[in-house]
């Protein structure tokens, strides 16, 4: 029997990790998800968890409630054959599971969701990803990685946002649940949004977490905009045409700008490069990130053209 720790917390006014530390994992993260269900399967999660059906009150039966909600994330989760078992104790992080063979699982909730129930939904999503990434047999290797796979997988899949509405800071005190930072939070959320045509922006009942969504939309569109995509900016086709011209003078492999977390080079490591090298034939090819999924696309360097995806089907104008 396996226990996972769960959704990590910040409580009662300790510092909450902001930026983009995690944001190379993350699209991993979002590429392995890709490889493992297959478009068709990542399509069939086009519908987020409506925030009605996760509605928990103070005046609710705080166990009733927690297995209503439970049972809500199995079945978007497409779990029909597993059952959750919901208990409360004093623990240091905001929930676990215990990863058993099933059907019956066991999730332990903080103490402190018995009075903030709202946030109840946002720890329970977290916790059966663990259990729907636990049958897909789709990990990471160590605790950190393995939990931002499972933060991340909650977002795409359309039961993250809760975990970015339970991220709320003043003065006085600071909550976040997860191990993303805030943005990247919301960067995961905009790349579900863009692909997925959904608009998350009204879920919010955190005015931190409309904030982070923004921000993390903004780096979402600026992977969008990365050369040689037909919508990167001048500065990043002008260095693209510098880098494109030294690979071809010099016939040697050359790599080229990332697609930083502030959207220019080097901030986010290599996922977001794109790199020049021949194909033994005297032709020059570049591979890049597919924007959507972050699989890496090699393609002939021959001017304008259109890209298609093999992992995520998404079709890209370039201009190589």
């Amino acid at each position: 029997m396996e226990s996972s720790g769960g959704a990590g917390v910040t409580v009662g006014g300790g510092p909450v990790v902001h930026g983009y530390p995690h944001l190379e994992t993350v699209r991993a993260a979002v590429t392995a998800l890709y490889k493992r269900l297959s478009y068709d399967t990542v399509h069939s999660f086009d519908t987020s968890v409506a925030p009605a059906d996760v509605a928990f009150g103070d005046q609710d039966d705080l166990h009733l409630g927690a297995q209503r909600v439970a049972r809500e994330m199995v079945r978007h989760l497409h779990l029909p054959d597993a059952r959750m078992i919901v208990g409360f104790r004093e623990m240091r992080h905001a929930a676990s599971v215990e990863l058993a063979a099933g059907p019956e699982y066991f999730i332990e909730l903080n103490d402190r969701f018995r009075t903030h129930r709202r946030d109840i939904g946002a720890a329970l999503a977290h916790e059966v990803m663990h259990v729907y990434l636990h049958r897909l047999d789709l990990s990471f290797p160590g605790t950190r990685d393995n939990e931002i796979l499972t933060d991340t997988a909650t977002t795409y899949l359309g039961a993250g946002w809760l975990l970015l509405d339970a991220y709320r800071e003043d003065g006085a005190s600071s909550q976040k649940l997860g191990y993303l930072t805030p943005e990247e939070f919301g960067y995961v959320l905009a790349k579900r949004a863009l692909a997925f045509g959904e608009a998350p922006e009204t879920w919010f009942t955190s005015a931190q977490a409309y904030t982070a969504y923004t921000k993390g939309l903004a780096q979402a569109r600026r992977d969008e905009q990365q050369p040689p995509l037909t919508a990167a900016g001048w500065a990043g086709r002008r260095r693209y045409a510098k880098d494109r011209r030294y690979a071809r003078e010099h016939g040697a492999a050359v790599r080229g700008g990332t697609a930083g977390a502030n959207g220019g080079g080097g901030a986010a490591g290599t996922n977001g490069a794109y790199s020049f090298s021949g194909d033994g034939l005297g032709a020059l090819r570049v591979t890049f990130p597919c924007p959507t999924c972050h699989q890496r696309i090699r393609v002939p360097v021959r001017g304008r053209m259109r890209v298609r995806c093999t992992l995520c089907r998404t079709v890209l104008e370039c201009d190589t």
